[in-house]
C-alpha cells in the first residue's frame, strides 16, 4: 500500500516557479506515477528500499483548477481543486497561533474572507504519538477560506497572505505549524541542541525532570495535570468574565495554583525537539516560498543564547526543506509586561537577539512591531499591522519590490562629540519622525548609570543629550520590557530598540 502525507489533499496549494517535490511512502520496488492535469505533466519513480519515494517536477507557473493523480500497484489517489501559487509556513508560538476569530476585526474579516484567495493547512497540534495522534494527522486537510473554516486560522498569517494574494494575483497558501507556549528548543532535533552549547540547558532541564521516571509514570502525571488545568482554566475564565482586570494574585487565591505548563516528560508538548518530530517533520520537504516566524516569548529566561538557537533552527529547517536560501521573515517581540513582572531586560535582550539574527543570517527579514503590544496582555489582538509588515517584507525581499519602504529604522552606529551622541540608522533614507513626544532615550557615562536623554531628529539621525551625562559613552532606546514607542520611520514602522556598544570612541578632529 502506498500513501502521501495529509498535506497533500484536495484544495492544496503547490508552490509555483520552483522545483516541485511530491513525496510519500510505498512498497519497495513498485513504481509510482504522478500526473498533473490539465498540464499534461507526468513523472514516474521506483520506490526505493526504505519505502520513501519522491518525484520532482520542474517549475510550474501559477494556475488553478488542476488535478493531481498518484498511482501505484493498481491503487490511485486523486486530488482535485489543486492550485499553483505561493506557499508560506506560519511558525512559532501563541501569537502566531492566535485565531482570526480572536483577533481585532477578525469577525469582520471572516465575513469577507471567502474572496481572499487564501487557503490553509494546519498541522495538528498533537505532539504525543498514540492512536489519537495518527487519527488527527490522517484527518488534516487543506481548507479554502470561508466564515466556517477560517476562524481557527492564524490571524497574522492570514492577514499577510491576503495582502500577498492581492499583490501577486495568485492563490496564497498558509501552512500553520505553531504551538502556544513553545520554546525555540521544541522546533529542532536533539542532535542540534546537543552540538551547540546554547542547547545544553534545555536538554539538562529535561534530563533532571525525567530521571528515574518510567514512561508510564510520566504519562500518568501529565494526564492528571491536564484534568487539573482544564478545570483551573474554566474557573479563571469565569473570574475574568466577572472582572477583566482581576489581579493575578486574586486569580490564584480563588482558583488555586496555576500549574502550567505541567510536568515535563514524554507527553509534555514542551519537551525539547518534541514539536520538531511530531509536527514539522510531517510536512517535510513540502515545497515552500518562505517562512513567517513569530516566537521567543517562552525563551525569555535565556535571552542571551536565543540568537544562537534561532540561527541553528533556521539552518535546520532550510536543510529539511532542501532550500538553503529559504526566506525567513521574523517578527520582533512587541512591548509587554505585567504589573508584577520584574524588569530584567529579558524582552529587550530577546528583541536584540532577533535583530542580530536578521543582521547575520542571510535571506531573513525583521518585522518590527514594538507599537503593537498591550499592557498586561502577552497576546495582543491587533494582528493586522503584524501581517501587513510581514507582507511588506515579503514583497521587498522575495517578490522584487526593491523600492518599497518595508524596513524599520535599525540602529547602525553612534559617535560622540563633546556631550552629544549622534545615533545613525539603516533604512532611514526617507527620514525619521516622532509619534508623540520623544521618550525612551537614555545616556550613560563612564559610571554606567543611565539617565533620561533629550532626543532631536537631525536629518536621518538622532542627537542625544543629557544634563546629567557630560561625557556619554553609551546610549539606548526603548530598552525596557514595556514602555513608550515614539521613534518611527516615515513609512510608519517603529524603530527597533537598541543599545550602543558599551564604549564609543569620541570623534576627534584631524
Amino acid at each position: 500500500m502506498f500513501k502521501l502525507p495529509s498535506i497533500f489533499s484536495d484544495h492544496m496549494i503547490l508552490q509555483r516557479e520552483k522545483p516541485l517535490t511530491i513525496f510519500g511512502t510505498g512498497t519497495p520496488g513498485k513504481s509510482v506515477t504522478v500526473s498533473i492535469a490539465p498540464l499534461h505533466l507526468t513523472a514516474e519513480e521506483i520506490v526505493p528500499p526504505d519505502g520513501n519515494w519522491r518525484i520532482t517536477f520542474p517549475p510550474i507557473q501559477a494556475g488553478t483548477d488542476c488535478t493531481l493523480t498518484v498511482q501505484s500497484d493498481h491503487e490511485t489517489i486523486t486530488f482535485s481543486d489543486v492550485a499553483f501559487g505561493e506557499v508560506w509556513l506560519a511558525g512559532g508560538q501563541s501569537n502566531m497561533e492566535l485565531f482570526l476569530s480572536q483577533a481585532k476585526n477578525g469577525a469582520k474579516e471572516l465575513k469577507v474572507c471567502a474572496d481572499s484567495n487564501v487557503r490553509c493547512y494546519q498541522v495538528p497540534r498533537n505532539t504525543f504519538i498514540d492512536e489519537q495522534y495518527h487519527q488527527d494527522m490522517a484527518a488534516a486537510r487543506w481548507q479554502t477560506a470561508s466564515p466556517e473554516t477560517s476562524g481557527t486560522w492564524s490571524a497574522v498569517a492570514y492577514f499577510a497572505a491576503k495582502e500577498l494574494a492581492e499583490q501577486t494575483s495568485v492563490p496564497v497558501g498558509i501552512i500553520g505549524c505553531n504551538y502556544g507556549g513553545s520554546s525555540v528548543s521544541c522546533w529542532m532535533p536533539e542532535k542540534d541542541l546537543a552540538v551547540h552549547q546554547a542547547g545544553h540547558p534545555y536538554l539538562e532541564d529535561y534530563r533532571k525532570a525525567t530521571e528515574k521516571k518510567t514512561n508510564e509514570e510520566m504519562i500518568a502525571a501529565y494526564d492528571a495535570y491536564v484534568i487539573y488545568h482544564t478545570a483551573w482554566e474554566k474557573m479563571a475564565a469565569a473570574c475574568y468574565q466577572e472582572n477583566p482586570q482581576t489581579p493575578w494574585e486574586e486569580i490564584i487565591r480563588r482558583c488555586g495554583e496555576n500549574r502550567w505548563p505541567g510536568p515535563m516528560g514524554i507527553k509534555s508538548p514542551y519537551r525539547p525537539a518534541g514539536m520538531y518530530h511530531t509536527m514539522l517533520k510531517t510536512i517535510v520537504p513540502y515545497t515552500l516560498r518562505g517562512v513567517f516566524y513569530y516566537q521567543g516569548e517562552n525563551d525569555d529566561h535565556r535571552p542571551d543564547t536565543y540568537a544562537t538557537l534561532l540561527s541553528v533552527m533556521i539552518a535546520r529547517w532550510r536543510q529539511d526543506f532542501e532550500d538553503d536560501s529559504l526566506p525567513f521573515l521574523l517578527v520582533q517581540l512587541p512591548m509587554y509586561t505585567l504589573a508584577d513582572m520584574e524588569e530584567k531586560e529579558q524582552w529587550s535582550k530577546l528583541r536584540e537577539a532577533q535583530l542580530k539574527v536578521f543582521r547575520t543570517v542571510k535571506n531573513t527579514g525583521l518585522a518590527v512591531i514594538l507599537d503593537c503590544g498591550e499592557y498586561g496582555n502577552i497576546h495582543p489582538t491587533d494582528k493586522q499591522p503584524v501581517g501587513h509588515r510581514l507582507a511588506l517584507l515579503a514583497r521587498r525581499l522575495v517578490y522584487g519590490a526593491e523600492h518599497l519602504a518595508a524596513f524599520a529604522p535599525l540602529y547602525r552606529s553612534a559617535f560622540v562629540q563633546g556631550s552629544e551622541m549622534t545615533v545613525c540608522f539603516d533604512y532611514a533614507d526617507d527620514g525619521l519622525e516622532w509619534h508623540g513626544e520623544p521618550e525612551g532615550f537614555e545616556l550613560a557615562g563612564t559610571d554606567g548609570v543611565w539617565h533620561p536623554a533629550k532626543a532631536v531628529i537631525r536629518n536621518h539621525s538622532i542627537l542625544l543629550t543629557s544634563k546629567a551625562v557630560k561625557k556619554p559613552v553609551a546610549g539606548r532606546y526603548a530598552w525596557v520590557n514595556y514602555g513608550p514607542v515614539t521613534l518611527f520611520g516615515k513609512n510608519g514602522i517603529p524603530a527597533s530598540p537598541f543599545r550602543t556598544a558599551e564604549q564609543i570612541m569620541p570623534l576627534t578632529a584631524e
